[in-house]
């Protein structure tokens, strides 16, 4: 392997977790390809006459699905993705992947029937949603409305998971291993709005509403029907405290403790991201 050579695809590799792990492949001087519709070669999802170009001398892949591996529909690409990059050589696939959905369960298994080594990385909600997502809108405007009543969740932050996906495919001992990445504590939604009002000094607040409500909610904002819709039944499937348990994944992994929601938040306030006047310049 030379420098100038790339090894690793990164999907969605400038998204929330998979430019985390183009920075941490970087960091170990590892060649990385970007997987995404704007890099050359392009990836895209919707396009399997992409895929094998980005795959051309790749050595292992980061799958992550877009717009997410428990979307209707999700392993019926990544297996057949998965079957292709073998054909292209891949030896070893690291899948993101969602705790406790169904349809996320049938990409893992996609993965692991394809003939490579596999490593799945399942992770819940992620803390940068609220940032770097859907969410940060509604924190902006002041009343984050979300069809998830009270249940608990222990927010997963990007950095966590892409730190460990990272490890996953520059380390030996991770091939056929299932890592389920959580927070360090169990957070309501409430909790999590909450603080958010209480380090940036802003009115905002959480409003349980109903699936129906939170669709109309996102269409009215510009979001896809059929997105909206899906997003929705996405989070009344998975928020029914399925997920209210942590493991001790990153800490036996990287070897420290997981980033807590707290932290989070006081280093993305300092950014102004959810300030008001953001939104309307666009930054």
């Amino acid at each position: 392997m030379t420098a100038t050579t790339p090894t690793t695809l990164v999907l969605a590799g400038t998204g929330k977790t998979g430019r985390r792990v183009v920075s941490g492949l970087r960091a170990r001087d590892m060649p990385v390809r970007v997987g995404s519709r704007s890099a050359e070669p392009p990836f895209d999802w919707q396009d399997d006459t992409t895929w094998e170009p980005a795959l051309r001398g790749m050595d292992s892949v980061y799958v992550a699905f877009h717009p997410d591996a428990a979307f209707p529909g999700a392993a019926g690409a990544v297996g057949s993705f998965a079957e292709r990059a073998v054909a292209c050589g891949v030896r070893h696939l690291v899948l993101l992947a969602d705790r406790g959905a169904a349809e996320a369960e049938r990409c893992e298994q996609a993965v692991r029937d394809s003939g490579a080594e596999w490593t799945i990385v399942r992770a819940g909600f992620i803390t940068q949603n609220f940032s770097e997502a859907f969410l940060i809108e509604l924190v902006r405007t002041g009343v984050v409305a979300l069809p998830v009543g009270e249940v608990a969740e222990p927010f997963t932050d990007a950095e966590d998971i892409a730190d460990v996906a990272v490890a996953a495919l520059t380390e030996a001992g991770h091939a056929g291993r299932i890592h389920e990445v959580t927070g360090p504590r169990l957070i309501t939604f409430a909790d999590a709005v909450g603080e958010i009002a209480r380090v940036t000094r802003r009115e905002v607040r959480y409003l349980p509403v109903t699936p129906e409500q939170f669709v109309s909610t996102l269409t009215r904002r510009g979001v896809p029907a059929e997105y909206a819709t899906q997003l929705t039944s996405l989070m009344v499937e998975v928020f029914d405290g399925r997920r209210a348990t942590m493991t001790d994944t990153v800490e036996r992994v990287l070897g420290r403790p997981p980033r807590d929601f707290t932290d989070y938040v006081r280093t993305t306030a300092v950014t102004g991201v959810w300030n008001a006047h953001t939104e309307a310049s666009g930054a």
